[in-house]
């Protein structure tokens, strides 16, 4: 196992520490965030890819499904 799948490891016992705990705070963040570090942690572990580049390419993901849920709105027919 090298250095990035170790942190990746780590990142899912760090997400998971949080899901599990979050409720101890009634904070929804808390949980939300350890659910993102868990999947992270998870890819980081299979991939041996970075967090930084991880996180880069779910960025791209959602800024590609936003601007394609824009353009379906934009292009609804006018009533």
């Amino acid at each position: 196992m090298d250095k990035l799948q170790l942190e990746g490891k780590w990142n899912q016992i760090k997400g998971s520490v949080k899901q599990k705990f979050g409720d101890w705070f009634d904070d929804d963040d808390t949980f939300l965030n350890g659910k993102f570090d868990d999947i992270v942690g998870k890819i980081q572990e299979k991939t041996g890819k970075t967090i930084e580049e991880i996180e880069s390419t779910i960025r791209d993901w959602v800024d590609t499904d936003e601007d394609a849920e824009d353009n379906a709105k934009n292009n609804q027919p006018q009533a």
